[in-house]
Parts: C-alpha cells; structure tokens; sequence
C-alpha cells in the first residue's frame, strides 16, 4: 500500500500545552491495535489553566493534528490539575503586554477566535473533560466541543459581563435553551 500524506500545515514541539495519543480500549477493557484518543492538556494549572497567545497558537495546531490523524476517533480537551479547566485568557499577559499595546489586542482577539474555530472543525468527536473551573474564555472554548463531561467540583461561568465584557467567542452562539 502507498504511504499517506501528511496533511498536517507544520510540525511542532508542543510547549505550553501537552499532546498525547493514548490507545482506545475495547468494552473488556482490551487495547484496540492502532486506534487511538488524542488527549489536549491546557498546562497551566499555577493560573488556573488560562490560556497564553503561545497556548492558543498550540492549541489551534494541536486540533489540527487530531483532525487530520487517521488513527485518532476522538479528542479529549482537558487541563492539568483539579482547580480549573481554563479561567480565559492569561490575565498576567494582558496586563504585561495587551494594556500597553491595544493595537494588538486585535490580533490576539483573531487568534482566539481562530482556536474556536480549530476545535469547531475538528473531524472528530471533541469532549471537553472539566475538573473545576470553566469561566470566562475556558467556558467558551468548552462549549465550543461537542460534549461535556464534568466532576463534581466543576464550576460554569461568564465573569465578562460583570466587567463590560462580551462573549465574543461565540458562547452566546452556543448556547441552547431546550423546552419540554
């Protein structure tokens, strides 16, 4: 048989998130040969698993691998640590870097969207795996997934519109009111 093309746009080193193929199990708890999850890990657990510029640009890439890996049948979008998933965006890096150049905050806001973008189009399964908090930015990459499956100690948020701030990734969009 022909070797397969990567489609994959770059190779990375994964820096500030982690990227890890683990192997499917069978219902008897058996390895399936070849088949695997891509697990993504937010690795900032220190703050809370806020995501950096360098964390989005990862992530946007790492969703792209997972999609385009013909062995991986779902990804699972989770964190290190049991405080958080994701608090939003980096708020010591929007201090030291954003407020002093606003120009910028455009560019950053488009990555941003970029990686709401990645994990919407991923083609595969993407479930969001929650230990502790999702607020802010983390609850909109989260509701971005196709599924969500939390601990106990979860805890689902918006801390924007307190402070003038909308959601602009799209978790307004996302958000579904069912009547029975």
């Amino acid at each position: 048989m022909e070797e397969l093309k990567n489609h994959n746009i770059v190779r990375t080193t994964y820096k500030e998130i982690i990227f890890e193929k683990k192997t499917c199990l069978d219902k008897n708890g058996n390895e399936v040969d070849g088949l695997y999850n891509a697990w993504i890990w937010l690795n900032n657990p220190k703050q809370f698993n806020s995501y950096t510029t360098g964390a989005v640009k990862e992530l946007i890439l790492a969703f792209g691998e997972a999609s385009n890996d013909r062995s991986v049948v779902a990804v699972v979008f989770t964190a290190v640590g049991d405080k958080a998933f994701c608090t939003g965006g980096n708020t010591k890096e929007y201090a030291e870097y954003y407020a002093g150049n606003p120009q910028e905050y455009s560019q950053y806001m488009r990555l941003f969207n970029d990686m709401v973008s990645a994990i919407l189009k991923c083609e595969k399964p993407v479930i969001c795996r929650v230990n502790g908090m999702r607020i802010g930015g983390g609850q909109e990459i989260g509701m971005a997934c196709d599924f969500t499956i939390a601990s106990d100690m979860a805890r689902f948020g918006q801390a924007g519109p307190k402070h003038g701030s909308a959601p602009i990734g799209g978790a307004t969009d996302f958000t579904t009111v069912c009547w029975y």
